[in-house]
């Protein structure tokens, strides 16, 4: 997703979240169930390492071209306080970027925001948003978005921020939805305006840890190459792991693997790959680094 969605993911903004628990079967009487809330405290700062691997391959006309790129960034929570409502009060920033990105027939563009100076001319736009407060946001404990400021300069971006829990206690198979609509802008200068969700799932809980299914659907037909190519990114699925008790996600994987013909003409080819991956952090030492830094 670098190259098009790399600055939302580390920029993040929020959807409005609007959640709801549907059983994915009859749940018997008496069977045990979870209740999944965010439990933060007024001062503390949550950290998370978010590590975002793609590669596009394109193939126009019979010629190929292959791009990849692979970002490191830290994601921080600053929480400002917490009210008698439970609604907590977030400042989001990103510590600290290391991105590379490798382009058929094109010299490898690399950024560490802790050692490099000056950014390349492609990763300008993020290194100015780097280290500074980004977005303040107040979210209740289901991860409902209630408000939104954005502080940095020019951060419009929107894209999901917190993970949608379910709103009530749920059991071991049931699910949930996360409803929300984008709009996909076309060649014509027009825009289409697309009905997704995420479905969610309690898949199981082990000492204290629920593990979340997660998967993106598109619910609006869709029969053109152009608004498939465009979709393709942002559809996936994977897995969440929920620390009950501490009420915080400690880490996620979602994989992508899809590939549209058709656009922009009828011989034409994308495979379009990616990880991403997240983990809470409760050391500074295990930050993972795509090289050994220079400084310039």
């Amino acid at each position: 997703m670098l190259p098009t969605r790399m600055s939302g993911y580390l920029l993040a903004g929020a959807f409005c979240v609007i959640s709801s628990a549907t059983a994915a079967a009859d749940v018997p009487a008496g069977t045990k169930k979870y209740e999944l809330k965010y439990k933060f405290a007024a001062g503390e700062t949550i950290r998370t390492e978010v590590i975002h691997r793609a590669a596009v391959k394109t193939t126009i006309d019979g010629n190929s071209q292959t791009a990849e790129t692979v970002s490191i960034s830290v994601k921080r929570w600053d929480v400002k306080a917490v009210d008698e409502q439970g609604h907590f009060k977030i400042v989001h920033s990103v510590d600290f970027v290391d991105m590379k990105n490798d382009v058929t027939g094109r010299d490898t563009v690399s950024y560490d925001s802790r050692t490099d100076t000056n950014p390349p001319t492609d990763f300008e736009h993020i290194a100015r948003r780097v280290g500074i407060p980004l977005t303040e946001i107040v979210m209740d404990a289901d991860g409902g978005i209630l408000g939104r400021e954005e502080i940095a300069p020019g951060n419009t971006t929107s894209t999901q921020m917190t993970l949608p829990l379910p709103g009530k206690p749920v059991a071991i198979g049931e699910s949930w939805n996360f409803p929300y609509e984008i709009d996909v802008p076309l060649r014509s200068g027009r825009s289409k305006q697309i009905k997704m969700r995420q479905r969610l799932q309690l898949e199981k809980v082990a000492d204290g840890i629920a593990t979340i299914k997660v998967a993106t659907q598109v619910l609006t037909p869709v029969d053109s190459p152009e608004i498939e190519a465009q979709l393709v990114q942002r559809q996936s699925q994977g897995t969440i792991q929920f620390d009950i008790a501490q009420g915080r996600m400690i880490t996620q994987q979602i994989d992508l693997d899809r590939r549209v013909t058709g656009f922009p003409n009828a011989t034409s080819t994308m495979r379009y790959r990616t990880r991403f991956t997240e983990k809470l952090l409760k050391d500074k030492k295990t930050i993972t680094r795509l090289r050994t830094p220079t400084r310039r």
